[in-house]
């Protein structure tokens, strides 16, 4: 077996390699899993283009395997790993994207997602590589979940966005007599939609500029779909709802035009919920917000609590990866891969290592 491996690793804005590296080792209590598919998220492609977020303080420290968005299989054990994570040689697994410090005040009180010190796989090399690899090191620290071993390939590969859709739908407080707007027909915004539509609300409506991702989301139980370049979605929303506004508005578009829309969208007393990456600065006029509708803004961040329950609703067929996993790229393909995932045809973009070789 070599002890080498092919790796996406990321230098610097725009300076992302398909590269041949060290094969990793497990340690005690940790483990190495090989790769069974990585997706390319929208904060990768906002990583790669030199958005302020990543690279302004830096929160990124290079060089460093990219990819969050992975799920593989148990290669390695070191001492102690299989009662530490509670895993066997061969076990589909799953590392939450946040590896938690558990020193500081949030984690200790059980916040883990917001922990201070906030390592994600894929960003800071001096934690955990991420998953753009052939095999990757999962530290004693980090949440690991099993998934089932029949589990489809693109369903398995979903679950960490979907852990945040969870989420994200989760802080809406969703109820039976909502009028729920999702804005953002992308991956996150699609699984979002399917989550929204188990909570049975009074009406899901979908917003996107893409027709075709528009009717994904029909097919995963949106009411009412709004294309904002055909038509005025406030004015829509006010129609639908006696001039009132939605109840819950869930922003997922990552554009500046997603917040400003749903400010003048929601209800008096609505609860917004911001779940976006944005690459740049966003401004409003928070007067809204307070003075003239009191609003209830909640953030939404990672997916904590919400594997166990994301991989359980894959299991049961009650959400689906069909339709939003659109592209599977070899691990050598990394640039038509990324150029290719930010197209609006694409919805989700797999890296697979081996897949060509699988091919021939």
């Amino acid at each position: 077996m070599t002890d080498t491996m092919t790796a996406i690793v990321c230098h610097g804005p725009k300076d992302y390699r398909v590269e041949t590296i060290a094969k990793p080792i497990a340690g005690p209590n940790e483990l190495v899993i090989r790769i069974g598919a990585c997706g390319i998220c929208a904060s990768d492609r906002k990583c790669w283009s030199g958005a302020d977020m990543f690279w302004k303080d830096p929160w990124v420290k290079a060089p460093v395997v990219a990819g969050h968005e992975f799920f593989g299989y148990v290669a390695e054990m070191g001492p102690g790993a299989d009662l530490h994570f509670g895993v066997a040689l061969g076990d589909t697994v799953i590392a939450e994207q946040i590896v938690p410090c558990g020193k500081c005040r949030y984690c200790q009180s059980g916040s883990y997602w917001m922990c201070e010190k906030h390592d994600i796989f894929g960003f800071q090399k001096d934690v955990a590589d991420g998953g753009l690899a052939e095999y990757m090191r999962i530290p004693s620290n980090a949440r690991v979940h099993k998934i089932p071993s029949n589990m489809p390939l693109e369903d398995a590969a979903i679950v960490e966005p979907l852990a945040c859709a969870i989420h994200t739908v989760n802080r809406g407080d969703v109820q039976l007599d909502d009028v729920v707007v999702i804005a953002g027909a992308g991956p996150l915004g699609l699984m979002m939609a399917q989550i929204a539509h188990l909570k049975t609300p009074k009406k899901l409506i979908v917003i996107d500029p893409v027709d075709e991702r528009l009717q994904l989301a029909k097919g995963f139980g949106a009411d009412i779909v709004i294309n904002p370049k055909n038509e005025d979605a406030v004015a829509r929303v006010k129609a639908l709802t006696e001039g009132y506004g939605c109840d819950v508005y869930i922003e997922a578009t990552g554009a500046p035009i997603g917040v400003t829309q749903g400010l003048q969208m929601i209800r008096k007393l609505g609860r917004f919920v911001e779940f976006s990456v944005f690459g740049h600065e966003t401004t409003a006029d928070w007067s809204i917000i307070g003075d003239r509708k009191e609003l209830d803004l909640r953030g939404a961040h990672l997916g904590p609590y919400c594997y166990p329950v994301a991989i359980d609703l894959l299991d049961r067929k009650l959400v689906t990866s069909k339709g939003i996993v659109t592209h599977h790229y070899d691990m050598n393909d990394w640039d038509e891969a990324l150029e290719v995932s930010a197209r609006p045809d694409a919805v989700k973009v797999l890296m697979i290592p081996h897949l060509r070789q699988a091919a021939e």
